[in-house]
């Protein structure tokens, strides 16, 4: 490595992007990978930010979704090395037994059908989803991370999102029926 002039730019820039992306980069990757594995992607992706250092955009939002690129190409490569088919997406809730009453069994049934409704979709759709809702990045930002147009990223989001709600209205009904019964139905 040579050790011109650039030299203490050059780290002090890779310090600044790397101070204002690691937790929102951290929370991109532990929704995409065992936790046990998320520090490991994060460096991974960030040797590569440092190696190619020059091709990051000057703007921060940019370099934003840009090392987000980077990291979902890492995270493809550690994909292809594993034999096992890792779902992409949200830990959402423990679909567990649970011993809850009332609306907070409400909040329950729906968070764990929205865990449902969110496994059945591919993974295409979940990380369309991901990248909007849970990561926050506008659709050219996160076409950028795809590698693909604005237009085809909003496409899919939308293509997403229809898929979601046709998961979520197909599921069973679940917990509803004491609610029925307690606002004046007769059982049979």
């Amino acid at each position: 490595m040579s050790h011109d002039a650039r030299a203490p730019d050059r780290e002090q820039t890779f310090r600044t992007l790397y101070d204002a992306l690691y937790a929102d980069l951290h929370r991109f990757v532990q929704r995409r990978v065992h936790p046990d594995h998320a520090d490991d992607v994060v460096a991974e992706a960030f040797l590569v930010v440092w190696r190619r250092l020059d091709d990051v955009p000057p703007a921060l939002d940019d370099a934003r979704a840009w090392v987000f690129g980077v990291t979902r190409h890492v995270l493809l490569n550690e994909r292809r090395g594993e034999q096992r088919r890792r779902a992409l997406g949200v830990r959402l809730a423990d679909a567990g037994t649970c011993g809850v009453h009332g609306t907070e069994a409400d909040g329950v049934v729906r968070r764990v059908d929205l865990a449902a409704a969110w496994h059945r979709l591919s993974e295409t759709h979940q990380e369309a989803l991901a990248l909007a809702v849970l990561d926050g990045l506008d659709a050219p930002r996160a076409a950028a991370v795809l590698g693909i147009s604005p237009v085809a990223f909003r496409l899919r989001l939308s293509r997403a999102r229809r898929a979601l709600r046709l998961h979520l209205d197909h599921l069973p009904a679940r917990g509803h029926a004491p609610a029925r019964l307690t606002e004046g139905a007769t059982t049979p």
